[in-house]
């Protein structure tokens, strides 16, 4: 029994922790939410993890992004987080992407690599074209949906697309989804209404012209957002790793 996962070990027992040792994920987004999955199945013993991310790290990442500190701030977050997964377990295998996916990027990836995929990214046209890859594939994935302009992390719930209500995300991917043949998701969603959030123009006063551009623009499209969300600590990072311990429990089909 390895030391380090050894309390992990004891509920799960030898032969999952070796499945776990020997499995392929793919994480796609590493923020508030991705970036929390990711440590976690890191921690859990995942032995190879691709991470997907062309985003650097900024300061306003540092109310949410487990991999953000004043020390990583300008990196590259996939830099970032290599580092600090090597740092926890020298033995994972990382692989990284430098690149946002989006349905022209999908090509780059080859689905049945992988044992599970995590979606944690923003834009819809990724997040669509992950569950049809996957599908295609035939690779287990599950897909966040809003965490943005929430506080209550309890509000959670892990459920079908087909079967979600009230996040205006899952209404439209319920939709989108549809329209094109995937039968099913698994999601992580909150039915909590989300808040509004305060002009971004007022809470960004005093901040650097540099880092101002930088929140404002979205790069995955190239164009500005219509309003900054609001997030928190604790929201996005529950989120996170409920979606690792989903996918620990369907690797090593535990309660099955």
């Amino acid at each position: 029994m390895s030391e380090q996962f050894s309390r992990t070990e004891r509920l799960f027992g030898k032969k999952a922790m070796e499945h776990l040792a020997q499995a392929k994920v793919a994480v796609f987004g590493i923020g508030g939410v991705g970036g929390h999955a990711l440590e976690a199945l890191v921690r859990s013993g995942i032995g190879s993890i691709d991470i997907v991310d062309n985003d650097k790290i900024c300061l306003s990442n540092l109310n949410r992004q487990i991999i953000t500190t004043h020390r990583t701030l300008g990196q590259y977050k996939v830099d970032a987080a290599e580092e600090r997964m090597k740092e926890i377990n020298p033995d994972v295998v990382i692989y990284k992407h430098q690149v946002f996916f989006l349905p022209e990027t999908a090509d780059q990836f080859d689905f049945s690599r992988y044992d599970y995929v995590v979606d944690a990214i923003d834009t819809v046209a990724g997040k669509i074209e992950l569950a049809i890859r996957a599908q295609q594939a035939g690779v287990p994935i599950i897909s966040s949906m809003g965490a943005g302009n929430k506080i209550d992390p309890t509000a959670f719930e892990v459920a079908d697309i087909y079967e979600t209500s009230v996040c205006p995300l899952a209404k439209v991917m319920r939709r989108e989804l549809k329209k094109r043949g995937v039968k099913g998701l698994k999601v992580v969603y909150s039915k909590e209404e989300a808040l509004t959030p305060i002009d971004f123009d007022t809470v960004s006063e005093g901040m650097p012209e540099s880092e101002r551009e930088n929140c404002e623009e979205n790069k995955e499209t190239g164009s500005r957002r219509r309003q900054i969300p609001g997030s928190n600590a604790f929201v996005p990072s529950v989120a996170g790793l409920i979606m690792a311990g989903e996918v620990i429990k369907d690797l090593i089909d535990f309660g099955q």
